[in-house]
């Protein structure tokens, strides 16, 4: 019965195409007939496959996942929630990356099986090149609310499905993400979809707004609405601003209605208001102010900055660079100028380092940054696995083989990066594959005689001595001058001048996980500044992690530290000794600071992330003594 409706289904796909603009009107949308013609002319797929969704292995999907957290624990409530409302008539939810890969998913058990079946899970992939017409393809294409009803979709096996999906966009206007609800059985009638639909939407807003306030807290904050008993509960434009009132990022709704208004974006406030017109406003009550002319008027709310804290933005090259480590700051601002020639870079350093951070980094502020940035650890997958997971397989490759095939990682990347993290541990047999590749631009899978031409851009990272390897003959040395265009080396943490920068961040982070935390005291800190770090920034992190978790009081204290940090018994008592009695690493950090600096304690201040005040305390503590004067 199915072969029948898929034949259907085929014959009516085949017939839309050929003759749509003889068509008096189309059976689809113009947005899915669009879909069909790009899944069929430009992405060559097959609308009678019955194969389902390609789906991450563990590796991958761990990853993902990873690069995605904040947004996962953003957004998880409200998923949860939107499940609630729609799992008595048998939906599930699935919450997806920017490149289509789900990476949450809520679904009643009773139909855990069928909707697994049917390509609704954990780890599936969206995007049109790969499945064709679809709820999420047709969302990280257009850019907006759709419902892709049944028959709308392109491949036969999805024509019993019915999504509806909505974009979830950060606060500079790009793509988080998509939140979808989907069914595997539905009236024929797509009108049956629009209360679906308009939940979906109303609670990818209800994210999109979370994520803005989390990443506002740092600014000025202002929350409009028409009505004035929405203004604090569901705003519909959110605006960040600088204390010169600049505009800093908008939530799409404002983003939108700004556009509509002015033509373009305002970049301060004043555009939108007029002059003055925020200076009565306070965070008390909210006020009815005219704006975009004489027709609008909004009720607003303006908050002040609840706590410093650096907004995600789109990346520079010098607000990628600040407060880092002045080798690394400019390690980065090369490396993405070598980069965008398209030269291959290499990044050196220690486990835990922070190589791929660099990674993403460089991929963020170049031209490749709205392209997938897609990572493989080659030390963390067995070698077995490591050429099905770069150059992807068809159908029946090998004994074990999924049935459906799987799209490798180097086909993933196109577009965008590829990042190699311990390339030194990549087998022999794989470098001489991996040298083709990026000699030819050409990428076969296993068991596919067809080649697809990929347009990637390869960063690589290793702890290893490659040019050793090259010597002992376990590494390619074609492949070693093919990789190094550029190399960077990564200083470890405790050669790093931004070691307090770099703690104090990472404690925060780690705070506010665990319910948060007020501070370190003083010999924590020295002991973690005094620390010789093996493992770099991952240890920090853990042992971090460790301490905010066990710590029984709002302050971490020395105590609370690993056994192995902390060292032997009575080091507490020898880290609150004088600074005339040893070296502080903090004297050394401010010094280093200040120098860096030219001695002013503004700019010194704002590099270690400090307040000023706090650098004159500190400075008089360490007995340092600024140019032209004794003592601050």
């Amino acid at each position: 019965m199915f072969a029948a409706h898929s034949k259907a289904h085929v014959d009516c796909v085949s017939r839309v195409l050929r003759h749509a603009g003889r068509l008096p009107q189309a059976p689809v949308p113009d947005l899915i007939l669009d879909s069909w013609r790009r899944s069929m002319d430009q992405y060559h797929l097959d609308p009678a496959s019955q194969q389902g969704p390609r789906i991450l292995s563990h590796t991958v999907l761990k990853e993902c996942r990873e690069r995605a957290d904040l947004f996962l624990r953003i957004a998880g409530e409200e998923v949860a929630r939107l499940h609630g409302r729609v799992r008595e008539a048998d939906y599930c939810v699935l919450l997806t990356d920017a490149q289509g890969q789900t990476i949450d998913y809520r679904v009643e058990s009773g139909i855990r099986n069928d909707c697994r079946k049917a390509g609704l899970y954990l780890g599936t992939c969206w995007s049109e090149g790969e499945e064709g017409t679809c709820g999420v393809a047709a969302v990280l294409t257009g850019k907006a609310p759709v419902t892709v009803h049944k028959r709308d979709h392109f491949r036969a096996a999805f024509i019993g499905l019915t999504c509806s999906a909505a974009p979830v966009f950060d606060p500079q206007g790009e793509l988080l993400g998509v939140l979808d609800v989907s069914a595997l059985q539905s009236p024929d009638d797509r009108r049956s979809q629009h209360l679906i639909r308009q939940m979906v939407v109303q609670s990818a807003r209800v994210i999109e707004n979370a994520f803005f306030m989390h990443s506002a807290q740092g600014h000025w904050l202002l929350r409009a609405h028409s009505a004035p008993g929405y203004v604090d509960s569901q705003p519909d434009y959110l605006l960040a601003l600088d204390n010169d009132g600049r505009l800093l990022a908008l939530n799409s709704m404002a983003r939108q209605a700004l556009r509509q208004r002015f033509g373009r974006l305002p970049e301060h406030i004043n555009e939108v208001f007029g002059p003055d017109a925020l200076q009565a406003v306070t965070d008390e009550t909210p006020q009815l102010l005219r704006w975009g002319g004489d027709d609008g008027e909004l009720h607003v709310r303006l908050s002040a900055p609840r706590r410093q804290h650096p907004m995600r933005a789109v990346p520079t090259e010098e607000s990628a660079a600040t407060q880092l480590d002045p080798c690394i700051a400019q390690s980065l601002q090369l490396a993405v100028r070598v980069k965008d020639c398209n030269l291959p870079v290499l990044i050196q350093g220690e486990t835990g380092s922070g190589k791929e951070v660099f990674a993403r980094q460089l991929h963020d502020i170049s031209a490749r940054r709205s392209g997938p940035f897609v990572a493989l650890n080659c030390a963390a997958i067995p070698e077995s696995l490591i050429e099905s997971e770069l150059f992807g397989y068809v159908a029946g490759a090998f004994t074990g083989a999924s049935s459906k095939g799987m799209r490798g990682l180097l086909q993933q990347a196109d577009g965008g990066t590829l990042f190699l993290d311990e390339i030194g541990d990549m087998p022999l047999s794989l470098q001489t594959r991996l040298l083709r590749v990026m000699a030819e631009g050409e990428v076969a899978p296993l068991g596919g005689a067809r080649r697809q031409t990929v347009d990637i851009q390869v960063i690589c990272a290793t702890h290893r001595n490659l040019a050793a390897m090259v010597a002992d003959g376990s590494f390619r040395e074609d492949l070693y001058f093919r990789l190094s265009g550029a190399r960077f080396q990564l200083p470890p943490l405790r050669e790093r001048s931004d070691r307090l920068v770099l703690l104090n961040r990472l404690f925060e982070e780690e705070a506010r996980l665990c319910g948060g935390r007020a501070g370190l005291s003083a010999s924590a800190l020295e002991c973690l500044l005094s620390y010789a770090w093996p493992g770099n920034i991952r240890q920090l992190r853990y042992v971090l992690r460790y301490a905010c978790a066990v710590s029984a009081g709002m302050t971490v204290q020395l105590s609370d530290l690993p056994e192995d940090v902390r060292g032997a018994p009575g080091t507490e008592r020898s880290l609150t000794h004088s600074v005339e009695e040893r070296v502080s690493p903090q004297r050394q950090l401010l010094l280093d600071a200040l120098i860096r600096h030219r001695w002013k304690p503004g700019d010194a201040a704002r590099s270690l992330g400090i307040s000023r005040a706090t650098l004159y305390r500190r400075v008089n503590l360490h007995g340092i003594e600024m140019p032209g004067k004794r003592r601050i």
